[in-house]
């Protein structure tokens, strides 16, 4: 059996974003640990009970309370205000592999983001059609976060 190209970029996802944050390097990175851990909501405004152990090896998960939740990833890696990145199975609850990366880069007076998110796997059509959505509104809060913390 052979596949073809279409069959075998099913099986793949990759997102790629730039953003400027008008805040420095160390104030953008905590904003971005704020806004994918205890700060994070659905765009509606809803809370988004999530905990991120910002460690090498630390859990970034849902928190439904009770010893419930959704395993989201684990820190792969992290360099204090310029690397964050995750593997895991992000909101997909199907065969997959995702890896998610961000660099932040000091542009003079500015930061810039680079975001990339990597999957290989069973990836539904629900997750590949809201991907891009839900990351632009998580780096904007992100943004705005940053940005108001400017002193």
């Amino acid at each position: 059996m052979t596949q073809t190209l279409s069959e075998i970029e099913s099986l793949t996802l990759t997102v790629t974003q730039e953003i400027r944050v008008n805040a420095t390097l160390a104030v953008t990175f905590e904003a971005l640990l704020e806004q994918l851990g205890q700060g994070n909501e659905l765009p509606d405004g809803t809370p988004m009970p999530m905990k991120l152990e910002a460690v090498p090896g630390g859990r970034w998960y849902r928190d439904l309370g009770d010893g419930n939740g959704h395993c989201w990833g684990t820190v792969q890696a992290i360099k204090r205000n310029s690397l964050l990145e995750f593997s895991g199975p992000l909101f997909m609850s199907s065969p997959v592999a995702n890896n998610l990366q961000y660099r932040l880069v000091d542009a003079g007076d500015a930061t810039i983001i680079k975001f990339r998110h990597s999957a290989f796997g069973v990836i539904l059509d629900d997750h590949r059609k809201g991907v891009v959505t839900g990351w632009t509104y998580i780096h904007e809060q992100v943004r705005k976060r940053a940005e108001g913390s400017r002193s």
